[in-house]
């Protein structure tokens, strides 16, 4: 076994390309082996074993800086240096992370839990070497899902212009999470099937250059031909353009292949883009057959490849997905808007059923905004799906062209909350924050997958302008669904459970733990009420105002920021009526990042908890006792 002896990136330059070949199969046996039991990103790394292995066989890593876009792809770059001894703990609590972490290795020099970043960060990194005098490499690995990010766009764009030496490496394995759309994904299939491209190319500068005199005056002519349909059909153009000396399609899971063309590039002065071909799930067939179905997995069998889950109530992500089906069987105004995530949101049977009205703008947030904007004013309903992190990328358009036009945009928000093993780069809980504050929009969320459908059907009839319903990656809690989903009254709550000692007001799953604390209180003779304050914006204020007059303690809870969240927005209300009165005290997620684990454990961390919101009734329930005349 050589995999056993590899503790970091040095021990790979005595190895020759024969044992190179021989490690690849080793890695991907073992993380075939350790994700069955922990799962996680198996089919992306899987596509990059050889890759990597090259990588740092020629650079030096860490000075020599090696970024990972996204970084669900760097776990064989973490075998290499020194964290394989850690992957038992793969995506758990304090255990390792599924994504570059900067604190783990001085190999992980940029860490992002959103896509199209590496180019950006390769950029500042090559202009921070080159002011301070530095001789070493840049080389950025991105998707070629990635790539159709509008922020990588902008820096190839840069990149070009300065003409720095970095290599970008360009995987293109057809994927992102879910297949690839847009015209950038169909050229590169251009240049991945048609070898004559580069044949072409380097005939047309050939016969240009032999003209007498004129030759070298033509060629730089046709340099600059961008609408030249065939020249822009000569392999890697559109990068060289771009001003990238262009080097491909490679084999990607060739090393001899991948070894000489890096070699090459090396030599090259200015910005180089290599294009790597790959297969994602490269090694297991499972993975190879379903690539999008194995890009992030659950645990499951290695010999059939039967993934392992938890039998129970449907996600919301489902209950989603099925309650737009059975709505827009109805309104045909409805079309589904998602930014590369028809799967992980629930609209793949939306998909077979409407196919017409699904839409997969690819990895680009800004666009799906302000394409939904545009589609809203045009009369249609659109139901943009998109998780709570993921929409955090968009936010200008969601202010600038959604609300401040007042679109009838509905928001379906998923992953609201933590996220567990993906960590703090995915953790929902800032979306309340950044939505809540902006004018016209409003802001709900079910207190179960019930609810979750009746929302649905608050948000497509209403046409007061943009609206949002943010609901958890779990599972329901199992009760019945009404045969008919009827509407909410806007910016109304609802008392679940009578009591006059306290109220606790909650959102979400946070319900079933106010239960907990309020079943924990009433074993010593405390009765409080729960309101399931739904309506994050507007707020159900008559319901406040009588809060209010009673003047019983309050207890906010909620799965998102303290900053900015709705015991923010309670408090914020309660100060502009004068009502200084009103004992509040907020339990939601403090000002930190919350890293990966269970969401058990993520609640339990950050006091989410029963036992804390008892704590915190406790400690306010003298001031209370002392003013009815009872004992202080």
């Amino acid at each position: 076994m050589l995999l056993e002896h590899i503790n970091g990136p040095e021990d790979l330059k005595a190895l020759n390309v024969a044992q190179l070949e021989q490690l690849a199969a080793e890695i991907r046996t073992f993380l075939i082996e350790k994700l069955s039991v922990t799962g996680g990103h198996l089919a992306p790394n899987l596509g990059v074993v050889e890759l990597t292995l090259a990588l740092h066989y020629l650079y030096d890593s860490p000075n020599d800086k090696l970024i990972f876009d996204v970084g669900h792809q760097s776990y064989v770059h973490k075998i290499l240096t020194g964290r394989m001894d850690r992957f038992d703990t793969l995506r758990q609590f304090k255990g390792l992370c599924g994504f570059v972490k900067r604190s783990e290795s001085p190999h992980d020099v940029w860490e992002a839990g959103h896509s199209s970043t590496s180019l950006s960060a390769a950029m500042g990194m090559a202009l921070a070497r080159d002011l301070q005098g530095g001789r070493n490499k840049v080389i950025a690995v991105i998707g070629d899902g990635a790539l159709t990010g509008g922020m990588a766009l902008e820096a190839l764009n840069h990149i070009g212009h300065e003409k720095k030496n970095l290599t970008v490496i360009l995987n293109d394995n057809e994927m992102s999470i879910a297949p690839n759309v847009g015209a950038l994904h169909h050229y590169l299939g251009k240049i991945r099937t048609d070898r004559h491209y580069q044949k072409a190319k380097d005939e047309l500068n050939q016969l240009l250059n032999k003209i007498p005199a004129i030759g070298g005056k033509l060629a730089k002519t046709a340099s600059m031909l961008k609408d030249s349909v065939k020249y822009l059909l000569v392999s890697g153009i559109l990068f060289e353009q771009f001003g990238f000396t262009y080097f491909g399609p490679v084999d990607g899971h060739d090393l001899n292949q991948l070894l000489d063309v890096m070699g090459q590039a090396d030599k090259a002065h200015g910005p180089v883009l290599i294009h790597v071909v790959t297969t994602k799930g490269k090694g297991y067939s499972p993975a190879e057959a379903d690539a999008h179905k194995w890009h992030g997995i659950t645990p499951y069998k290695i010999e059939s490849g039967q993934v392992l889950k938890a039998v129970g109530p449907p996600m919301y992500t489902e209950v989603f997905g099925d309650a737009l089906i059975e709505l827009a069987s109805r309104d045909d105004r409805i079309v589904a808007v998602t930014p590369a995530m028809p799967g992980g949101s629930g609209l793949i049977k939306f998909a077979e059923r409407f196919p017409g009205r699904m839409i997969d703008v690819g990895i680009a947030e800004q666009h799906a905004a302000t394409m939904c904007a545009s589609l809203a004013m045009s009369g249609m309903k659109p139901v943009f799906a998109v998780y709570s992190t993921f929409l955090q990328r968009a936010y200008d358009q969601v202010v600038h062209d959604i609300c401040r036009h007042n679109a009838n945009v509905f928001f379906a928000i998923d992953r609201a909350g933590f996220v567990g093993p993906d960590g703090e780069t995915h953790q929902g809980v800032y979306d309340i924050a950044y939505l809540r504050h902006i004018p016209n929009m409003v802001l709900m969320m079910p207190k179960d997958e019930n609810e979750l459908r009746r929302m649905m059907r608050t948000g497509i009839e209403y046409d007061g302008g943009p609206i949002a319903v943010r609901y958890p990656r779990i599972n329901g809690l199992g009760v019945s669904l009404d045969p008919e989903m009827t509407p909410i009254p806007i910016g109304t709550w609802e008392t679940v459970r009578e009591g006059d000692s306290a109220v606790i007001l909650a959102i979400g799953p946070m319900l079933q733990v106010a239960e907990e604390a309020a079943e924990q209180l009433k074993r010593e003779g405390l009765n409080v009420r729960i309101v399931n304050a739904r309506f994050i914006k507007p707020l159900d204020e008559s319901m406040l105002m009588q809060i209010a007059d009673e003047r019983v303690n309050v207890v906010v809870l909620e799965e998102g920021s303290e900053l900015g969240g709705l015991g923010s927005a309670v408090m914020e209300f309660y100060s502009l009526h004068g009502k200084f009165g009103v004992p509040v005290r907020i339990v939601g997620v403090p000002d930190v990042f919350v890293e990966h684990g269970s969401i058990k454990e993520q609640r339990q961390e950050t006091g989410l908890t029963a036992d804390r919101v008892v704590s915190e009734l406790k400690a306010m329930m003298p001031r209370i006792r002392k003013r009815a005349g009872g004992p202080a």
